[in-house]
């Protein structure tokens, strides 16, 4: 039997915003796509020094020491992969969270869901997938296209399919937007987004995640020009207004 390791970038042990109650968060090296406002450009790069590789049993076990943090039946918190894009390294996250099912641990992926695709293979490892995985978190960065390859450098169409794709098998959802002024908090591109949104089935929260510049000094040690030099965090009216305009409070 075939062995995935994963690519493994950095752990953190006691998360408490990738997904519901205390998670065990992995973030898997690789992504294809460049935010202008990615708090971890160290993950772009397919590999790097600082890197690790993981077996699925290993990875687990390690995760595993934490689970007296997710309650005594385990139902406050889990395992989340994240990145980088996970998808990227799909073989390993299946037969992670196979082990993480096996013994009862709620498992979460944060995901743009760039990689998705119509070919029979592809949707064969996503199905295998979905199977074992209880959440899907996908970051929405805009709806317009345009917009979108502009704050990522990629279209977005495969992204809106894949989360149509999740709806359709039933999959729980929840959705995030980052919001930086002046440039993704436009009007007609938020109540676009929301009427996506409201389009699928299975979202179960919609969260606005305000800018900030906390991953800044990463960009500077890695000598990468930082593109939103200049823009600021959003104020909490500003947040109030992208809420409202997403409609969050139904998803609460």
């Amino acid at each position: 039997m075939e062995v995935y390791k994963g690519l493994v970038n950095t752990i953190e042990t006691f998360g408490s915003v990738d997904g519901p109650g205390v998670r065990f968060v992995i973030f898997l090296q690789g992504c294809k796509m460049r935010c202008k406002y990615c708090h971890n450009p160290e993950t772009w790069a397919p590999k790097c020094d600082e890197a690790k590789e993981w077996t699925p049993q290993d990875m687990f076990n390690y995760a595993y020491r934490y689970h007296f943090y997710w309650g005594k039946d385990m139902s406050n918190g889990g395992i989340t992969v994240s990145g980088g894009e996970p998808l990227l390294q799909i073989d390993f996250v299946i037969e992670l969270f196979k082990i993480a099912k096996a013994n009862g641990v709620h498992t979460a992926i944060d995901t743009t869901g760039q990689t998705f695709s119509q070919d029979d293979g592809y949707l064969e490892k996503l199905d295998k997938l979905m199977e074992v995985t209880d959440l899907f978190i996908v970051d929405l960065k805009a709806f317009d296209k345009d917009l979108h390859r502009s704050l990522t450098g990629v279209d977005n169409t495969n992204i809106l399919e894949f989360m149509k794709y999740l709806s359709k098998s039933g999959k729980k959802m929840w959705i995030r937007r980052v919001l930086v002024p002046n440039l993704t908090d436009g009007e007609e591109d938020l109540i676009n987004t929301r009427k996506f949104i409201e389009s699928l089935e299975t979202v179960e929260k919609v969260e606005v995640l305000p800018y900030h510049t906390l991953g800044l000094f990463k960009w500077q040690k890695l000598k990468i020009n930082y593109p939103l030099d200049g823009y600021r965090s959003p104020t909490k009216d500003e947040v109030l207004r992208a809420n409202t305009l997403l409609n969050t409070e139904k998803y609460k």
